[in-house]
């Protein structure tokens, strides 16, 4: 608990002592006015304060006001210890809130953390300590065990295990070796490693972690802007309400004034709107901060609201649900070794910088020894050639085959095929694929599991490839061979035809797409600026499930929003309605007003918990 909040305690108990303490002494007149005055002003007087003060600058109509014109109110008409009891009430449930703010508040005040204070870089030779903000592209930086590292970046040396807790929730240190990249925010745990520096620090991914983070709460939800409307109009309605029920009760009935103003405060208590207030805002807050403890960060309560409304979700496959990185998948050879197949491909393929070629040559793991290759061709959108130890040797596709005139075997899996041949005899085939991720697999099941009617894939590879991963996946809805365009019309067709509809990709070709989307969701790890800029949600490990993870946690949001907005009217306006007939004294109105607010509070917290 803060000095803030101990202070505020404190003022709780010493008040509640004193309140027992004259309850219980038979004093009257003065003396009891007196008595029971200073217990109140001990727990009440800042908000008598600010009410002052909201009055001065033209805020007339808050909760402070309310508060501050009830409590007065049942002291003039002699009601000391019910005005002692509802600023005493209303002030643990003002204590309530703002606890419950700050533990919201410390995942975001987790994740701010991520940025360095300083790096430490050589310059002329010297180890030099500068702000992040001040590195250059290509400058060397040493990042020491227990650091963070300061911009994004590669390993030029050094092998070590970082931590990406605060970036992407996931408690497991991964190991980082020479020529891997590694970006800034992460924890370097065993080694010191020296990083290149690739981009600046506002380019970076902590600054633009950050920069969403600070910005996120700016965008509100229309449950939370609603609020803020009927807040706007409610409260000088209630005030109005309540000095008509003062004034022509007892004109009307005939009855005691003293009753009618009475009832009148106690309609005002009552009517204090700070469970809605206080428990939406702050759902959506708690609701953004878990979903950043898991590595997800969604850019305004305004998207969460339209996460929890989605019905359909549209993902682009490469880099989405795939690897983005091709592997070999299957080597076919044909009287010969599946070794001597692969070792042949990659002494030709090593010549080659296509990814396809560079798969193979990673999959040989070996130098291929450029002593024994030579008179290597490359033959466009065909393949290449070379001599290798004197013989002939073609890597290629179909058309290769053909160009070269020799029979082939089409194999029955899909993926990219290279046919090998020495001297116009056929070897075998070797098939590289895009790797499906682990979690992709889970993430569609996860998604079927919370009601997720409708799972389509999009993407721009071709259609048995495309079929063939979907088919794995369990998703029945693919479109295959799209351009760019294409995919923005098929997530107008899915939109028109009434689809709440979310899409996730990763690419620069994606960002039309995220941005026509009821919800954008970008992979932050791997995915490019354009599609980080133009997505509402960013997940920031490239992990699909974290897709079903923000669904959740925006569906359990929204349950506890509506729970508490109808929890509160219907509770309030039965106690007002008692209330003006006479039915409800100050006891019931404290209830209303602050026990609601209370549980609304705690009902917002269990959003923390998901």
């Amino acid at each position: 608990m803060s000095k803030k909040h101990k202070k505020v305690l404190y003022r709780i108990i010493i008040s509640l002592l004193l309140f027992v303490i004259v309850s219980l002494l038979p004093t009257a007149g003065w003396v009891r006015l007196i008595s029971f005055l200073v217990p109140y002003l001990i727990v009440g007087y800042d908000v008598l304060k600010k009410a002052l003060g909201n009055i001065f600058h033209g805020r007339l109509f808050d909760e402070n006001f309310l508060m501050a014109l009830a409590t007065v109110g049942a002291f003039i008409i002699a009601e000391y210890a019910e005005g002692v009891a509802v600023m005493l009430f209303y002030q643990v449930g003002e204590l309530f809130q703002s606890i419950a703010v700050g533990k919201s508040r410390k995942s975001i005040a987790a994740l701010m953390d991520i940025k360095p204070e300083s790096a430490n870089v050589y310059r002329d030779g010297e180890l030099v300590e500068v702000f992040p903000e001040d590195l250059l592209i290509g400058e060397i930086v040493l990042v020491k065990p227990g650091e963070k590292v300061p911009v994004d970046g590669s390993i030029v040396e050094g092998t070590t295990s970082v931590s990406t807790l605060a970036l992407t929730g996931e408690s497991l240190p991964c190991d980082k070796k020479t020529g891997e990249s590694i970006i800034s925010g992460t924890i370097n745990l065993t080694s010191a490693i020296k990083v290149k520096v690739e981009s600046l620090y506002e380019d970076s991914t902590v600054a633009k972690i950050l920069d969403l983070v600070e910005n996120s709460y700016d965008k509100k939800a229309k449950v939370d802007n609603f609020i803020s409307r009927f807040a706007k109009y409610y409260t000088p309605f209630v005030v109005i309400a309540a000095l008509l029920l003062a004034v022509l009760g007892p004109i009307i009935s005939g009855g005691n004034i003293s009753e009618w103003v009475s009832r009148a405060l106690i309609f005002l208590v009552v009517s204090c709107p700070c469970a809605l207030v206080i428990s939406v805002p702050l759902s959506f807050f708690a609701g953004i901060g878990c979903a950043s403890r898991k590595g997800v960060l969604i850019k305004g309560s305004n998207y969460l609201e339209a996460l929890s409304q989605i019905d359909t979700i549209v993902f682009d496959k490469t880099g989405t649900l795939t690897k983005g990185n091709f592997k070999v998948v299957e080597i076919n050879p044909t009287n010969i070794s599946k070794e001597a197949l692969l070792e042949y491909a990659a002494y030709v393929e090593s010549y080659s910088n296509h990814p396809i070629a560079e798969s193979i040559v990673r999959e040989y793991g070996k130098d291929a020894p450029s002593l024994n290759v030579s008179d290597v061709k490359e033959i466009a959108g065909q393949g290449i050639s070379a001599l290798v130890d004197g013989k002939r040797i073609y890597a290629g596709n179909e058309k290769l085959m053909k160009g070269i005139n020799v029979a082939y075997e089409r194999p029955s899996k899909e993926g990219s095929v290279v046919y090998v041949v020495m001297d116009e005899k056929y070897l075998g085939n070797i098939i590289i694929a895009d790797e499906i991720k682990e979690d992709s697999k889970n993430a569609i099941d996860m998604l079927k599991n919370i009601s997720i009617k409708d799972i389509v894939m999009l993407t721009g590879d071709k259609r048995e490839v495309a079929n063939e991963i979907g088919n794995s996946l369990g998703i029945k809805n693919i479109f295959a061979e799209l351009l760019p365009n294409q995919k923005v019309e098929k997530v107008e067709e899915l939109l028109s035809n009434g689809a709440k509809l979310a899409f996730a990709g990763d690419g620069i070709n994606d960002a039309p797409v995220l941005a026509r989307a009821d919800v954008g969701i970008a992979m932050g790890a791997m995915g490019s600026d354009a599609a980080i800029e133009a997505a509402d949600v960013v997940l920031m490990d490239d992990n699909p499930t974290k897709i079903a993870t923000a669904v959740r946690i925006s569906k359990k949001t929204m349950r506890i929003v509506k729970q508490n907005i109808w929890f509160a009217l219907i509770t309030k306006g039965l106690v007002m309605v008692l209330g003006a007939m006479g039915m409800a004294n100050m006891w019931f109105a404290v209830f209303a007003d602050v026990g609601v607010m209370v549980i609304a509070i705690l009902n917002a917290m269990r959003t923390m918990k998901i």
